[in-house]
């Protein structure tokens, strides 16, 4: 394996296969917008596939619209060591969430391809679909199925707010393939993704080895009153589900509070009608909760239905609390974790063992294969935003991890 320590990965390459991949959805702040099965979703899958067959990998896509781009290793009858994220990002995102893991993986093989390095095993890179979730719900749907969390049917039948389904525009942008989603066995998997939080940066670490995930509960919440005229109904008569909804934000952001080191997020609402001379008659919006330990995340859920019951009770309101995704805890497989620590350590560069706040297709992943993934700074700790940041050189010592670690697997 010598060979293996002289092989590094093309730092220029990598950034600028970044940078032309951010022009597809390029924003004026410097992010991107490409949400998931869009045109331009479309357009950045077609780029990375032209990318892999001119490294000379072969293409294929399942019923989900998840990609592997292949390349081949001394023994096809091995499964493949493999490693990918997402492309699609959140309405104004950034240009490195998910983007990176997928462009590292073709780093990875171009490096490969430019040391003629034949693996024992062949190595894939894979393109997740609609793992932010930000069009339609929930997230990392696709990788879900995969691994068998979800049916196929119920990952087709997926509907944004305008109710397109994800069956349908995977048919529209041509990326419905003819492959069933999951069967395919792995050796092992990893995800090269940025922090998306402020440790490595405010620690000056170059590479986190992730241990796991926290586990995370999103909820869809419909509290309804009655509509009136804003001017002729007296206060005490009033029935606002936008005043119940309010009250229960400010209890979930306490909810976190009161369960440290936990977090909590409401991030969409709608109101109807939504007119400004009209007391809301109904409010839907999203409860997102997260925390290492599954025993808390139990209590915050409690913690959400009590104030809900409390709340709307108090003001003559109903609602309904439907809880429409729950990813427990996560712990990476302890190979995986420790090739990872090693190829941090061959290559000098400072790391330190973290627990990622952010959900990840490696966490649907871990379930059928042996997973491991590598953290790299971002400025600020700042994501899902069109100012997220990296530095070239710590993009490409995560690829450089990503190369050593997976070479553990396939040479």
């Amino acid at each position: 394996m010598a060979i293996e320590h002289n092989i590094k990965v093309n730092q220029d390459r990598l950034w600028e296969s970044l940078m032309e991949m951010a022009k597809i959805g390029g924003t004026p702040k410097g992010g991107c917008a490409r949400l998931a099965l869009s045109d331009l979703d479309k357009q950045g899958r077609d780029l990375f596939v032209r990318w892999c067959k001119e490294a000379g990998c072969s293409i294929s896509v399942d019923r989900m619209g998840n990609i592997f781009a292949r390349r081949p290793g001394k023994n096809n009858d091995l499964p493949p060591v493999v490693t990918g994220s997402h492309l699609d990002t959140q309405p104004t995102g950034g240009k490195f969430d998910g983007v990176y893991g997928v462009l590292a993986g073709l780093e990875v093989i171009r490096t490969l391809n430019d040391h003629k390095f034949e693996t024992e095993a062949p190595v894939e890179v894979s393109v997740w679909t609609n793992e932010e979730g930000s069009r339609f719900a929930p997230a990392m749907i696709a990788s879900g199925v995969f691994a068998g969390v979800f049916t196929e049917e119920y990952g087709h039948s997926r509907a944004d707010l305008d109710g397109k389904t994800i069956g349908d525009e995977l048919k529209r942008i041509g990326y419905f393939g003819d492959l069933p989603v999951g069967g395919r066995k792995f050796k092992a998997f990893f995800e090269a993704h940025i922090e998306q939080g402020p440790i490595l940066e405010a620690e000056k670490k170059t590479i986190g080895v992730v241990q796991g995930i926290q586990g995370m509960r999103w909820f869809e919440v419909t509290v309804t009153g009655a509509e009136s005229h804003a001017g002729t109904t007296p206060m005490p008569r009033r029935k606002d589900a936008m005043l119940g909804c309010a009250r229960i934000v400010d209890r979930v952001h306490q909810i976190a509070l009161d369960h440290k080191p936990g977090v909590s997020t409401v991030g969409l609402v709608k109101v109807s009608p939504n007119s400004r001379n009209t007391i809301p008659g109904s409010v839907f919006f999203t409860v997102d909760l997260r925390h290492p330990q599954e025993e808390d995340l139990a209590k915050m859920t409690k913690a959400l239905h009590d104030a809900c019951d409390e709340i709307c009770s108090g003001l003559g309101l109903v609602y309904e609390c439907k809880e429409i995704w729950n990813s427990p805890a996560i712990h990476y497989d302890k190979d995986c974790v420790a090739a990872v620590r090693q190829a941090a350590e061959e290559s000098g560069y400072a790391h330190r063992d973290i627990v990622s706040g952010a959900g990840h297709d490696a966490g649907y992943i871990s379930r059928v294969a042996p997973t491991g993934m590598v953290f790299v700074p971002c400025a600020d700790g700042i994501s899902h935003n069109e100012v997220e940041s990296a530095l070239p050189e710590d993009l490409a010592a995560g690829c450089n991890v990503l190369l050593r670690a997976m070479l553990k697997h396939a040479a």
